[in-house]
């Protein structure tokens, strides 16, 4: 058993085509310094939880699965064609005896182990979904369906949201009942009418999505490796 006693499952959904990065292969696969991003992504789960269960671009099963060969903690599966599919996907390979499952994004590769204990150590506390998120710096419009701005909402109150973002299991299985698809799984238990504990996230937890970001990380690892 993992922490306190309790059972951790992680869940990396890493079926993304890496298109808008302008990669030939999937972003999962994609190198920084010697480095792919799903490897970085585990290095961040790996000390602190019982199993992680990637879900990989369809025929890059293998390849992914050899990344990891050493470790028996490690499990790859066939993604989906959308996130929530690949994460319902895991999910159904997760351990019965799960207590919490951390789900984090292979994009967001420098997200730190200190991250993924704020949002342990809030489940541990007691909460049943909790996400990392940073303050919002750009004044941040509401646009109608013609681009006409319709309010502003006080950046005090909005926070941008990245990962690991984690739940008790039984409330993830739940929120995934629905089958529905959503770009963060905690707007899935948000639709259910349960709180959703928002924990100081990091800057380098920044998504890598396109050529620009992807530039901005090997910078980050030309300062920091």
């Amino acid at each position: 058993m993992g922490i306190n006693g309790q059972f951790f499952s992680a869940i990396i959904p890493a079926a993304g085509s890496g298109d808008r990065l302008g990669a030939s292969i999937p972003k999962a696969l994609v190198v920084i310094n010697g480095k792919t991003l799903i490897q970085r992504s585990v290095e961040s789960l790996f000390p602190h939880v019982d199993e992680i269960i990637i879900a990989a671009p369809k025929d890059f099963e293998l390849e992914i699965s050899g990344l990891f060969s050493g470790s028996d903690k490690v499990k790859v599966i066939s993604g989906g064609a959308a996130r929530s599919k690949s994460v319902a996907a895991a999910l159904s390979q997760v351990n019965e005896n799960a207590d919490f499952i951390l789900v984090h994004d292979a994009a967001r590769c420098f997200a730190t182990q200190a991250q993924t204990m704020r949002v342990i150590n809030a489940l541990l506390e007691g909460d049943h979904a909790v996400v990392p998120g940073i303050e919002v710096i750009d004044t941040i419009k509401v646009i109608d369906s013609n681009n006409f701005a319709e309010s502003t909402p006080l950046r005090s109150s909005l926070r941008a949201i990245q990962t690991p973002q984690g739940f008790s299991a039984r409330i993830l299985h739940r929120a995934h009942q629905s089958g529905n698809d959503a770009t963060d799984d905690a707007a899935l238990v948000e639709a259910l009418g349960i709180p959703v504990r928002v924990v100081a996230g990091e800057p380098n937890a920044h998504k890598i999505t396109t050529p620009e970001d992807l530039e901005w990380a090997n910078r980050l690892v030309e300062t920091n490796e």
